[in-house]
């Protein structure tokens, strides 16, 4: 089968911020490589990390409600992992991220796809906030994302999405 043409989501260059993970003998498994799944903890962690320098999380939690990965080739004990993120769309509850998995020192991504968590005030209920009135842009479009979360999350994924362009590629 032929190699996939991943575009610009194949290029470091892409991803506004990096986290790197140093991965663990037990993540690799029986077949000698790091386990498909454990790259959704890498994703999850890179994600938090970024949303917790931003002071975001402390008035909601994130649920995932839409994972994908492409895996592209495998990575194993003792490597090190850069995970590089990027925002694609804040919208009225939920944030998309795209994301690509790079073993360090190597330009070509092990793996891509995006992560979507949904933001939730009520913590007890695992339930957005009930969408907030909001004037309308021209053309009729809701002005500002996260209509559903409080003003300071707003402010405070807005800054997120800051801290991404801010810190950029390490």
């Amino acid at each position: 089968m032929p190699k996939r043409d991943e575009g610009a989501l194949a290029q470091r260059a892409t991803y506004k911020a990096y986290h790197m993970v140093s991965t663990r003998w037990a993540d690799n498994d029986q077949y000698g490589h790091i386990n498909n799944a454990k790259f959704y903890e890498f994703v999850d962690s890179a994600v938090n990390a970024h949303l917790l320098i931003a002071n975001a999380l402390n008035e909601s939690i994130g649920l995932v409600v839409d994972s994908g990965c492409r895996y592209t080739s495998s990575l194993k004990f003792p490597d090190v992992i850069e995970v590089g993120i990027k925002v694609d769309r804040i919208g009225t509850s939920s944030v998309s991220y795209g994301f690509a998995v790079f073993k360090r020192g190597v330009d070509v991504p092990a793996a891509i796809g995006h992560f979507v968590p949904r933001l939730c005030r009520h913590a007890e209920t695992r339930r957005p906030k009930p969408a907030a009135r909001t004037p309308a842009r021209r053309g009729g479009e809701p002005a500002g994302g996260l209509r559903g979360a409080s003003r300071s999350v707003c402010r405070k994924l807005n800054l997120a999405q800051h801290a991404i362009e801010v810190i950029g590629p390490s």
